[in-house]
């Protein structure tokens, strides 16, 4: 019976029609990530496009596109200095953030990256195209990424450095000396100039100093502003 067969559902390029005649995908467009890709070695250049050029989440960026990439991935075998040309120079010409994909790499190197603006690494060896899009994303958003192993080791590399190098000429990662915290500690607990003065045996003038010190290098508005910096950072 007419009545009883089953409608026809029209295909456009293969996809079946909804009601209002759309592609199912154009109910729900994944966001789209734009990427450029930079490396000396030809092939692994040809790798990294192969592997992300299928990806909905992801836009290629070239030369010759209009696009600004929002993450540049520089493949490399190791952090040597033609690398450290590369990525200085996409620090000083872009405000694209970079993850490095290198075969070998140690806590040492990885300083060397970081200071050139690196916010993401990751091994050539563990590199598939969900885990390269899942970190691109990650520092896509602004978060940084490391494998796990070496996060260990980078913060065991930070803790001797502050115990054996930083500590003992009162000097901290936060940019502050430990009279500066000392300071910053007492005005946190209601202390005025006078007092801080007196309990540090040092005189008014050099608490101003201090405090102003602080204040000018690190861009805080006033005492309030600083308390809460150094709040934040963990020091009081």
């Amino acid at each position: 019976m007419a009545g009883s067969e089953h409608p026809v559902t029209p295909f456009v390029d293969g996809y079946p029609q909804g009601t209002h005649g759309q592609h199912p995908g154009a109910l729900a467009e994944v966001p789209r990530i734009s990427v450029a890709v930079r490396s000396t070695d030809p092939l692994t250049l040809s790798g990294l496009h192969e592997q992300l050029r299928p990806r909905p989440e992801i836009l290629l960026c070239s030369d010759s596109t209009a696009e600004r990439p929002q993450v540049t991935i520089v493949g490399t075998d190791t952090v040597d200095e033609p690398a450290l040309v590369v990525l200085r120079h996409i620090r000083r010409t872009s405000t694209s953030r970079v993850l490095l994909i290198v075969r070998t790499i140690d806590e040492q190197k990885l300083v060397s990256a970081a200071e050139c603006g690196v916010a993401g690494v990751v091994r050539r060896s563990e590199v598939t195209p969900e885990h390269l899009v899942q970190v691109i994303g990650t520092v896509a958003r602004g978060e940084g990424h490391l494998p796990s192993d070496l996060l260990g080791r980078l913060l065991e590399q930070v803790g001797r450095l502050q115990g054996q190098v930083l500590g003992p000429r009162g000097l901290h990662f936060t940019g502050l000396a430990a009279r500066e915290v000392d300071v910053l500690r007492l005005v946190a607990e209601g202390y005025d100039t006078a007092d801080i003065a007196t309990k540090l045996a040092y005189s008014e003038r050099t608490i101003k100093n201090v405090l102003h010190s602080v204040m000018t290098r690190l861009q805080l508005r006033n005492r309030t502003h600083a308390v809460a910096y150094a709040m934040r950072q963990g020091l009081i």
